[in-house]
């Protein structure tokens, strides 16, 4: 889905998640803004977030990584 990358549910809210947590499937990650629409991406699997490649509020495209998951 091609939109805008946002790590919090808000303005001033702390980020879904951060480097280091652990991360359970289908916890949600971030949200993506797509046509004024707020679509919230879920992990597709169990680990530890290890990076986040995508910048907070700038665009990312369909087949862009947006983070990296160690089982």
């Amino acid at each position: 889905m091609a939109g805008n990358f946002y790590r919090s549910p808000g303005p001033g809210e702390p980020p879904f998640v951060k480097v280091g947590d652990k991360v359970r499937k289908g916890q949600v990650l971030c949200i993506i803004e797509a046509m004024k629409l707020m679509n919230s991406i879920e992990s597709d699997q169990d680990g530890t977030l290890v990076e986040i490649v995508a910048e907070d509020g700038k665009p990312v495209a369909a087949d862009d990584p947006l983070f990296v998951i160690k089982p």
